[in-house]
């Protein structure tokens, strides 16, 4: 199999000026250390801002990630960094209560990563008219922001998608029917995924279709449970797509209590210490891996440039890359696959 390499958006063009760019503004001093990322650096306009992140689950090793990336930017750009998020991607009600506390606490600046493409809009709006300068990270809102910074979904989704049907091929399937094992209804982010899914399987086995869905609400036992339902009920089944890291867990344990690992291919979403250890031992085929630590630390960048008055890029898309067992020990998979956590404070 072709060695799957990482590549970015030309949209990651614009996040290095901007990383160039915030080196003028906020002039601070690089660190070694994500653990020094308190706001340590010195010097430039953006110096001693307080940017607020807030993730969308503080239980997920996926948006620590993300939050040790914001804390290194905080300590290598003197920005004051405070972290927070929910108990779970459902509890949206927290998070708008999260926006509500940087308004409280006089954050100068906002990154979030929304439970809701529109349920957070009134709180948003409500930030930005008390001055907040606001980036939204992986998902985005139907209100207004300063910029968003997050992988394309849909591409990302169909990359997926042909990677599913390259392993039904390998096993020589070229038709029936596949699960999609999805975290929560109504996430942008996970709609474009799916429905990226589902162009990928069209272009590249059109004989192939998602006939199957389920909502697990980021609960990995109720994954688990669905697609060893979905497995027992539909024996032809012929693979599992899981849009994000509890469902990609939740699917390999089925598939690993099934004894399917080899005849009913696992596509997932992102990676934590448990997928990681599903692809190494085949009850995951092939994992589509995001940069949350960009997330964070461009985020925190975004939001220092706007707060002093100066425009970040719109729209930032570090890409996504296919990770297997044949690539998964690479040094830049293996990076991506095992980046530095932190949790929300």
């Amino acid at each position: 199999m072709a060695r799957s390499r990482i590549v970015f958006s030309l949209s990651l063009v614009a996040a290095i000026a901007l990383v160039a760019l915030v080196v003028g503004v906020v002039g601070g001093r690089a660190t070694s250390s994500a653990g020094q990322a308190t706001g340590a650096g010195s010097g430039g306009a953006a110096s001693g801002k307080k940017i607020d992140v807030i993730i969308k689950a503080s239980d997920s090793s996926f948006w620590q990630t993300m939050i040790a990336g914001a804390k290194q930017a905080g300590g290598d750009f003197g920005i004051k960094v405070s972290t927070f998020g929910p108990t779970s991607e459902t509890n949206i009600d927290e998070q708008v209560q999260l926006v509500e506390n940087a308004i409280s606490r006089g954050a100068d600046g906002l990154v979030i990563a929304p439970n809701s493409a529109s349920a957070l809009n009134s709180a948003i709006d409500r930030a930005r008219k008390a001055g907040l300068r606001v980036i939204t990270v992986d998902s985005r809102v139907t209100t207004a922001s300063e910029g968003f910074i997050g992988t394309d979904n849909l591409k990302a989704g169909m990359q997926a998608g042909k990677r599913m049907c390259e392993l039904l091929k390998a096993r020589n399937r070229t038709s029936g029917g596949v699960m999609i094992e999805s975290s929560v209804a109504g996430i942008q982010s996970l709609i474009d995924r799916d429905a990226g899914f589902k162009q990928g399987l069209a272009l590249n086995c059109p004989q192939v279709k998602a006939v199957l869905q389920r909502y697990n609400n980021n609960d990995i036992n109720t994954a688990a449970s669905q697609v060893n339902d979905a497995l027992t009920a539909n024996p032809d089944l012929a693979g599992v797509f899981a849009d994000n890291n509890t469902s990609g867990v939740g699917a390999a344990r089925a598939i690993q209590d099934n004894k399917a690992a080899g005849t009913v291919p696992v596509v997932a979403f992102d990676s934590d210490p448990q997928e990681n250890a599903a692809l190494a031992a085949g009850t995951i085929d092939a994992l589509v891996v995001q940069n949350p630590y960009f997330f964070g630390y461009q985020g925190v960048l975004a939001a220092g440039m706007a707060t002093v008055g100066r425009i970040p890029p719109r729209d930032i898309d570090p890409g996504a890359v296919v990770a297997d067992q044949h690539n998964m020990t690479e040094p830049d998979v293996k990076q991506l696959l095992n980046p530095p956590t932190m949790k929300a404070e």
